[in-house]
């Protein structure tokens, strides 16, 4: 680094955006070396950069929230990255793939990295990653020379070294100190964009442990459908807002996460596997293939069952559109209690036995939630009253109580669903570390009350 000096970037806001690279993992020490320029940092990663490295580190590194799709809101209701746009001083997205630099060159915005690119006025520096037969492509070099020549950006230009390919070329990400060095030369002789710290992004204060790292989590979100005929069908209002912030937070706390979605209204989480279903039966098929024994396991250490199966269905379902009359009786049947199947496979000789949390929709009283929780012979269970105002389905926030398999009961306010599901997921950790900590004292598997 060229005469190093503290704090070149005192006062600065740089956004870094990180792109789907197996140089991802080298952003959060090249966050590491823009702080300790005295540089405020927000992040932002694509689809396929949160693949390599998770949000949470660079959250935990930032204290900023992660932005990962242009639709994605701040905590106080702004739109994530037209604040970064708005109030960076420099962009630097390291790495940068091929893919990345032609839909730059396009002025495709399909990514949070492009969209908030384009927003910007502020400068920007690119450091590309990739095999070298990708760098040297004309394609690239062409989209190279255009993000240079036309747009006026900064290319901190690839090294040589051995690649992910295993061959040795040009293609490897620049050495971290020279992109610092890019982006304070980037700055330099410019007055600082956003001074004021309500114009950027909002600090994050509680930013919670990779509790969850190493561990399988498996989600189940919206609500399923039971078809009448090839046009109608029975179903319910959920949205599958509280899955999805689950399965965002499980994602963030370093699990391995699996969202099985119904029917939902909103994005699944980038970061995650998703696989989708329709009808109770294929979720109920879906599930029993994830909790299948491997050699005596489970497939998966916990799982939320966050979505709203359809109690009853046809008896019987139409192969074609009926037609209309005067009235329509149908005769309906219960669905299997999926949940309460899942809970007898994992408790009769699976070790070590996964967590099961159920979720229960009510009305007007939580009363039969005890219940259920021990027909169902799962370790927790999340009951809301969803007549209530902002605890229904289809909102942003939620009240619940979480009752546990001991008879215990915790009784929280009205809260932000990510909020409810970090509590949710706090109880999942403490049952996952009792029941790893009797594995290896050689103790018998608790019972499932003592697990919560």
């Amino acid at each position: 680094m060229s005469g190093k000096t503290s704090a070149r970037l005192e006062g600065r806001l740089i956004a870094l955006g990180v792109t789907g690279s197996i140089a991802a993992y080298k952003a959060v020490e090249l966050l590491r070396l823009l702080r300790a320029e005295g540089a405020d940092i927000v992040v932002m990663l694509t689809p396929a950069a949160a693949h390599f490295v998770g949000p949470l580190s660079f959250a935990a590194l930032s204290r900023h929230p992660v932005d990962v799709d242009p639709l994605d809101l701040l905590p106080d209701g702004r739109i994530g990255h037209i604040v970064i746009a708005d109030s960076a001083d420099a962009i630097v997205v390291a790495p940068a793939t091929a893919h990345w630099l032609g839909a730059m060159a396009a002025g495709l915005s399909g990514d949070v990295v492009t969209a908030t690119t384009l927003a910007t006025s502020a400068p920007v520096v690119v450091a590309p990653a990739m095999d070298g037969d990708m760098w040297s492509h004309p394609a690239t070099r062409a989209n190279v020379a255009r993000l240079r020549d036309e747009f006026g950006y900064t290319i901190v230009e690839p090294g040589s070294g051995e690649l992910a390919s295993g061959q040795t070329g040009v293609g490897r990400l620049a050495e971290l100190p020279s992109i610092v060095d890019a982006v304070v030369a980037a700055v330099q002789g410019r007055s600082v964009r956003a001074a004021d710290p309500a114009a950027r992004p909002p600090v994050i204060g509680d930013i919670r442990d990779a509790d969850l790292e190493g561990r399988s989590v498996v989600i189940t979100a919206g609500g399923t459908r039971e078809a009448i005929d090839p046009v109608r069908f029975i179903g319910n209002r959920s949205t599958g807002k509280m899955g999805v912030a689950i399965a965002e937070a499980a994602r963030d706390r370093g699990a391995t996460v699996t969202v099985v979605a119904a029917n939902i209204e909103v994005p699944l989480p980038p970061g995650t596997t998703h696989i989708s279903v329709g009808s109770t039966e294929e979720l109920r098929a879906t599930l029993l293939d994830l909790v299948g024994s491997r050699g005596g396991r489970a497939g998966f250490d916990a799982l939320v069952m966050a979505a709203a199966v359809a109690d009853f269905r046809p008896t019987s379902r139409a192969s074609h559109k009926l037609e209309r009359g005067a009235g329509l009786v149908l005769s309906l049947e219960s669905t299997p209690d999926i949940l309460a199947e899942i809970a007898a496979m994992t408790r009769d000789g699976m070790r070590p036995r996964p967590v099961l949390v159920g979720f229960a929709a009510e009305t007007g009283s939580l009363d039969r939630a005890a219940d259920k929780l021990v027909r169902k012979g799962v370790d927790l269970l999340v009951a809301n009253d969803v007549a209530e105002p902002g605890s229904g389905f289809g909102t942003d926030t939620n009240r619940v109580s979480i009752l546990d398999a001991a008879g215990g009961r915790d009784d929280l306010p009205l809260l932000s669903k990510r909020a409810v599901a970090d509590h949710v997921l706090d109880r999942v950790v403490r049952a996952l570390d009792a029941r790893d900590m009797d594995a290896q004292t050689g103790r018998k598997e608790p019972a499932r009350t003592e697990l919560a």
